[in-house]
């Protein structure tokens, strides 16, 4: 569940779009291409899911918000 404090998003979760992902903290798109997920940016990923996303790249979804939660705690926008 995404967890909201002050009009922020402080969690994201698989559910959400990969768009709206980077759009909470622009550095979160960083952390997707560290994980080997690079063509963020092209116009399809946009519309995907990050569980989408995810199983195109053979990644495990939970872990990639593991990750991007562990880097938003530490680096808000």
């Amino acid at each position: 569940m995404t967890e909201v404090k002050e009009d922020k998003i402080m969690t994201v979760d698989k559910d959400m779009l990969i768009s709206d992902i980077i759009a909470i903290n622009p550095g979160n798109a960083a952390v997707l291409m560290s994980a080997g997920m690079g063509c963020i940016m092209c116009p399809a990923s946009q519309m995907e899911t990050l569980e989408e996303a995810a199983a195109v790249h053979g990644m495990d979804a939970d872990d990639l918000c593991e990750a991007i939660n562990d880097y938003m705690e530490t680096n808000e926008f």
